[in-house]
């Protein structure tokens, strides 16, 4: 099938290197606009969009998917379907009825759970213990369309976010090529999704990964861990903002008074509503990450001091 391709962010990645070794024809990448990055805040392409000028393939890059010229131009290239993942632009009927066969989302979540922006994040903080990935078609509705098929994926303990999202993109992958094989052989069939069992994952904000320290251990775990690598989760030390890497909880150590540090040797321990928490990585604000006894051990941390 000739295909125009709609993504942004690295995790795209996979399904674009799977579609290029497959059957199929890629004629464009439709990708959100270059963004100011870094200290220069010069504009930068995305993963997707630089993977598809580093192959020589026509890039759209929209404001929004309903601008004419972006329309007349899908109209022009004539694709017989437009997978997508993790694009970040909501697709109107205009567009959506322009390929012949649709758009098709690879979305990472087992449909209905976890429709919108940060379904892995959502997965990893409320302590599912099974998520997934699934391919629907793309409709006017936030992710409700219907379902051509679905993988599973176990969440491990130690689990974040980012390794979560790195397993499925490269299972997801294989599934989303799968299914556009389905589509040309004219095999595939779109399931409706359940009607219960509906969830909802909105944008992970900056203040959803401040660590509540009153929070039990094992969902001030769940909190870092969903929020790692991004946007980070963060406390206040010192009235300084700092971000923490993924932490273990620690069954038998004493009580400490939430945010309450206790620092050794080994390990910096700060307190929950139940059992402490040892720190992993901590980064200052302007510095590098390193070693929470590191950290400690140069900012000589007193004993009345605390997390906030």
């Amino acid at each position: 099938m000739r295909l125009v391709f709609a993504g942004t962010p690295a995790v795209t990645l996979p399904a674009l290197d799977a579609i290029a070794a497959s059957s199929h024809s890629l004629a464009a990448v439709v990708t959100r606009p270059d963004a100011p990055a870094g200290r220069g805040r010069h504009l930068v392409r995305s993963p997707a969009g630089a993977w598809a000028d580093e192959r020589g393939i026509e890039v759209l890059t929209p404001l929004k998917p309903r601008e004419p010229a972006f329309l007349e131009r899908l109209e022009q290239i004539a694709p017989d379907c437009v997978p997508v993942v993790a694009y970040g632009a909501l697709v109107p009927p205009s567009a959506l009825e322009i390929p012949r066969h649709g758009w098709i989302n690879l979305h990472f979540s087992l449909l209905p759970a976890w429709r919108g922006a940060a379904p892995v994040q959502h997965a990893v903080l409320h302590g599912d213990e099974v998520t997934g990935a699934s391919v629907f078609e793309l409709e006017a509705g936030l992710d409700t369309g219907p379902v051509y098929g679905t993988l599973t994926e176990e969440i491990r303990s130690s689990d974040t976010s980012g390794d979560l999202l790195e397993r499925l993109s490269l299972s997801g992958a294989g599934l989303l090529v799968a299914v556009l094989d389905a589509i040309e052989a004219g095999t595939a069939r779109a399931h409706p999704q359940p009607a219960d069992g509906v969830t909802f994952a909105p944008k992970i904000t900056v203040e959803d990964a401040r660590v509540r320290w009153d929070d039990p251990a094992f969902a001030v775990d769940r909190r870092i861990r969903a929020c790692t690598p991004a946007p980070g989760a963060w406390t206040t030390f010192r009235e300084d903002r700092v971000k923490l890497g993924p932490v273990t909880p620690i069954a038998n150590a004493a009580a400490l008074k939430p945010g309450d540090l206790l620092v050794s040797r080994d390990q910096v321990l700060v307190g929950t509503a139940t059992t402490p928490v040892a720190l992993g990585e901590v980064r200052a604000a302007g510095k590098r990450a390193m070693p929470a006894t590191d950290w400690a051990r140069g900012l000589r941390i007193d004993s009345s001091e605390r997390f906030a």
